[in-house]
């Protein structure tokens, strides 16, 4: 008896989840991730509050998860677990999807058997399989992200009007339409680029129904967007606005308890919807009951938020934005922490701001009532300087000079007022010709068609890439489309050339996509419509609402996965044509099974081969045990300063999962910046006491010293406490009065100082008995700067009331953050201890002083390093990138340069080994930090271990040097940098050859200096 079609349909489909569960379970990592991963697990196990705008049904769903973890140890595994099994529920659906369109392209596809049969089956096999080992969804698949659950919402929502459109004359068949607005309700609790699938759903709905006409089609798209906009509004923003006003009117107008405005509120809503379906459904208004009905179910699923409100109450330690009240909800989802970007209207990046005005008002609760606290602020711009679809808006001084880089800016020259000075002044407004420039050249060029790219033809490496030749390209793999925009390939050094992330598909899945496209428009217009829209909606619209900015702290490719998704239809629809193509030349189901095959291995086969090393994640742990480290670098109860991402979430993670060292006290100054995360580091969180801070709260309320000026008064030191108590003061005479009934406060002097106390400093452990003589009466410092941010303000209040009660540490030197008390920093780990004793004259090598001891127990037995020296561990670009910001290589380096002086000549090579034991190369490349330790290994007498290092970097800087000499001279000057680099890496390497008297080497590096350094000085005149 022959097989139907659905019960191979669902064999295959079923076997094709069964393979990507097996992919994504054996690559993903088996703890928190670089990035947002940490706090997004974090917060899952403990259920708190993430970042805006939130993603409470995501951390409903991993908190289940986590709750067969063997132990807090491997939470993090079972929700990254959760992601893969996402992702390749991702892949059954879209297996389904493929399916279910490539049916439709056979005759009588009710009756589909034989070799039809087996190429719509091949179909779904190859499109599934390509997009599951495609670049960037395979990324998220195997991390504790959102997108990965995000695509599932997509791809099962994307399936379920399919299903519908299979039984859309039935009776029951409205099923599948509230099924679907249940899942888009759901979806919004994890992550909001599902809902760019309702134009998908408004079409089919549409084809499906009427009569498809042009105007039909343009009333289609206008609905679709309606839709969107009663999503992202009257669903997400509305609701609650409605809900605060009710609120203010029940407390502020009636005198009732917090929350009664909400709760009656609520319940008409309820009662509204009820009473609607009723309604409806009483007078067979078939259309409104279902409109009705959807509304609701969108509804339920929102609701997840209430997550959100409900767990703030509580103040748990992680309670980002803190919003406990119905008006508090509004800016986070909002993410107006983030700052706005202008959309369809707005400024240019030189266009001066004229004012500034007051819109929504921020409440505070205060004695049974709502007092208004502050307003949100908004810049008000110059009319003369403002643009339709402005693209090139930020007015950050890097991001301009990228603007000026990317594109030719020329535009028409336009007086202003500059508002430090008020006199006129010229400015040029860049053409809309420019603005649009910019936006196909970086926005959509750079920021989509090359992620796009990456993914169905190839990839050059995972380093991050600003638009240089060298890094983050897409790639094809055939020499002559590469070298036509990469430049000769003949001499690519081996770490480009042999790079585990150089992924090259010969374009073979692109061709394959746009055959897929081609045959698709030929056979269905319809369904090719539908998929058109769809990649649109999810690429090219993501961009235009995205309004990029340059400099992206890291790759977004992330966000398009949808589009990638629509594209791996086509993908397999392309089987289709190839199987049409051969059934010509040859019996039916041999064409099939040969179009299949040949698919299937020059497609998804290649792209398993070539992406599965830098996508296996399994084994590696470093961003966990760097945060174990960074921690167990601190002293009991000691304050931690972080200053970005990587830095601060996997240390959250592995405070709140995993438990370890909950007596530091974690402060993130991008966040201190803000009044609820300075309030939160007054409360008692775990084993850390609240942080000793004097200044009230009105002091750093919202709104309040965002910016402190420094004004001069005082040119001695300063005592901090004095500083302190001037800014506290209510006495008009320590005010500025910039104009008339403006009075802001201020720091009097520039010059600080505090108070030591030797007794307590000795007695609280925070220097050794042999290092007493040492310790100086008062730290003395200077910040050389007109202004501090409210955060730099609250270290310094922090630093007057702490008294070395607690240990402050920091997790790195050389920025704003470490308010230049570099010279009075002790390395201990990985981070920074403040100590009273003066080391000055360091610099960005060497800051402060060496506690050897401590260092050198903790390098070489306590702290832990994820493997990551093991041969089956991969670096990716951003673990790399980390282990340089923390400077891991020259930690050692500078441990064994301590101990040489201490003539422990024996420990100092073992560190040195070490080093080079836990960070070889090409596993971390060598960099800036491996002459110092070539350096020491010749002062240690360990003279063929330092002439190996010194002759490996070497060969490494003439191969580079080598290619890019190779390169045509416009490609040249665009390396500039990395030219510059590998000159001075061969100088310092000559001196170091100089000073041992390595005489081969001083004769060849100073000969292949001297020859690069003249070209380059010929090429620069």
């Amino acid at each position: 008896m022959k097989k139907s079609f659905q019960f191979w349909n669902n064999t295959i489909g079923w076997l094709t989840f069964v393979l990507a569960s097996a992919v994504y379970l054996l690559t993903m990592e088996p703890t928190t991730s670089l990035w947002d991963c940490g706090e997004f697990i974090a917060t899952a196990y403990k259920l708190e509050v993430m970042h805006p705008p939130g993603a409470p049904l995501f951390m409903i769903m991993a908190r289940f998860f986590s709750i067969f973890a063997s132990g807090p140890e491997t939470a993090a595994k079972m929700i990254n677990a959760m992601s893969a099994l996402s992702s390749s529920f991702t892949i059954l659906f879209l297996f389904w999807t493929i399916t279910h369109l490539a049916k439709k392209l056979v005759p009588d596809p009710e009756n589909i058997s034989g070799s039809n049969l087996m190429a719509v089956i091949g179909a779904g096999l190859v499109g599934a399989l390509a997009y599951t080992f495609s670049d960037s969804f395979w990324f998220s698949a195997v991390e504790g992200e959102v997108y990965a659950v995000s695509s599932f919402f997509t791809a099962i929502t994307f399936w379920a009007i399919l299903k519908w459109e299979n039984v859309a004359h039935e009776k029951n068949s409205n099923r599948w339409i509230l099924l679907i607005a249940y899942l888009m309700g759901l979806s919004i609790g994890v992550h909001l680029l599902n809902l760019l699938s309702a134009p998908v759903i408004v079409l089919v709905y549409y084809f499906k129904k009427y009569k498809v006409t042009p105007k039909g089609i343009i009333y289609s798209l206008a609905i679709s967007v309606g839709i969107l906009m009663v999503l992202q509004y009257v669903v997400i923003q509305w609701f609650v606005k409605f809900a605060g006003l009710f609120e203010l009117m029940f407390v502020n107008g009636f005198g009732l308890p917090y929350n009664t405005g909400v709760f009656f509120f609520v319940a008409i809503f309820i009662g509204g919807i009820i009473y609607g379906v009723h309604y409806t459904h009483k007078h067979r208004k078939v259309v409104l009951n279902t409109i009705i009905l959807s509304f609701a179910v969108v509804m339920i699923g929102y609701s997840s938020y209430a997550l959100i409100i409900i767990r703030s109450t509580v103040n748990p330690p992680m309670d980002m934005n803190n919003p406990e009240t119905v008006f508090d909800l509004l800016p986070y989802l909002n993410r107006e922490q983030y700052g706005q970007r202008p959309l369809f209207k707005g400024q240019y990046y030189n266009t001066p701001i004229t004012g500034s005005k007051e819109t929504r008002p921020n409440y505070y609760r205060s004695n049974g009532k709502y007092e208004i606290k502050d307003h949100k602020i908004e810049y008000t711009w110059d009319e003369n300087m403002i643009t339709f679809f402005p693209r090139m808006h930020s007015n950050t001084p890097n991001h301009i000079s990228e603007y000026e880089r990317w594109v030719d800016v020329k535009g028409t020259r336009v007086q202003i007022q500059d508002r430090s000075t008020g006199e006129p002044k010229t400015v040029v407004k860049p053409s809309f010709g420019t603005n649009l420039a910019f936006f196909f050249k970086y926005q959509v060029g750079h920021m989509y068609l090359r992620y796009f790219m990456w993914n169905f033809s190839g990839r050059q490496n995972d380093i991050q890439g600003h638009g240089g030749m060298l890094h983050g390209n897409w790639i094809s793999g055939i020499n002559f489309l590469d070298e036509a925009k990469l430049g000769k390939l003949d001499n690519l050094p081996d770490k480009f050339k042999n790079h585990p992330a150089h992924n090259t598909y010969f374009m073979l899945p692109l061709l394959l996509g746009m055959i897929g496209v081609f045959y698709h428009y030929k056979k269905n217009k319809k369904d090719f419509s539908v998929i058109m829209i769809f990649f649109i909606m999810t690429g090219i619209a993501v961009v235009v609402y995205l309004n990029q900015k340059p400099m992206e702290p890291r790759e977004r490719d992330y966000a398009y996965v949808a589009s990638f998704y629509a594209f791996a239809i086509w993908i397999g629809l392309g089987v289709m044509s190839i199987y049409e193509f051969f059934k010509q030349k040859a019996p039916g189901k041999a064409s099939a099974g040969i179009a299949t095959l040949i698919c299937l291995v020059l497609v998804p086969g290649i792209m398993a081969k070539e992406n599965w090393d830098d996508h296996d994640r399994s084994g590696r742990y470093t961003a966990r045990d760097l945060a174990y480290n960074y921690l167990n670098s601190c002293p009991p109860n000691a304050i931690l300063y972080t200053n970005g991402d990587n830095d601060t979430f996997p240390l959250w993670y592995i405070q709140e999962v995993e438990g370890i060292r909950t007596d530091v006290r974690i402060i993130n100054l991008m966040l201190f910046n803000t009044e609820w995360y300075i309030d939160q580091m007054t409360r008692r969180a775990y084993n850390s006491a609240p942080i000793p801070m004097s200044l009230p709260a009105e002091k750093y309320m919202d709104g309040t010293n965002n910016i402190i000026y420094m004004v001069e008064r005082v040119t001695n030191h300063v005592d901090l406490k004095e500083i302190i108590g001037f800014v506290a003061s209510d006495d008009p005479r320590t005010k500025l009065t910039p104009q008339p009934n403006v009075t802001l406060d201020y720091i009097p002097s520039k010059k600080f100082s505090i108070e030591v106390d030797k007794e307590k400093i000795l007695n609280n452990g925070i220097l050794a008995l042999k290092d007493s003589a040492l310790i100086v009466d008062k730290i003395e410092w200077t910040i050389s700067k007109s202004s501090l941010l409210k955060n730099e303000l609250m270290q310094l209040d922090i630093l007057a009331s702490n008294d070395w009660d607690r240990p402050i540490c920091f997790v790195a030197a050389g920025n704003d953050g470490a308010l230049k008390l570099e010279p009075y920093f002790q390395m201990e780990g990985l981070a920074y201890r403040l100590v009273p004793v003066s080391t000055p004259g360091r610099n960005y090598m060497n800051y402060g002083r060496v506690d050897v001891d401590t260092l050198y127990d903790r390098l070489m037995n306590t702290f832990r390093y994820g493997r990551m020296e093991q041969p089956d561990v991969y670096l990716d670009y951003y673990n790399i990138r980390t282990l340089s910001v923390i400077k891991l290589r020259n930690k050692f380096t500078r441990l064994a340069n301590e101990l040489i002086q201490l003539n422990r000549m024996d420990s100092a090579v073992l560190v040195l080994d070490r080093g080079l034991e836990l960070m070889p190369h090409p596993k971390v490349p060598y960099d800036a930090f491996v002459p110092p330790s070539s350096q020491a290994y010749f002062k240690c007498g360990a003279m063929e271990k330092g002439k190996a290092v010194m002759r490996q970097h070497v060969d490494l800087l003439l191969e580079d040097l080598t290619y890019y000499y190779d390169l045509t001279r416009e490609h040249r000057q665009s390396l500039d940098y990395e030219i510059r680099i590998a000159l001075q890496l061969l100088q310092e390497y000559n001196s170091i050859a100089n000073e041992f008297a390595i005489e081969d080497m001083v004769q060849e590096i100073n000969e292949e200096f001297n020859n690069y350094y003249q070209r380059y000085l010929q090429e620069r005149g």
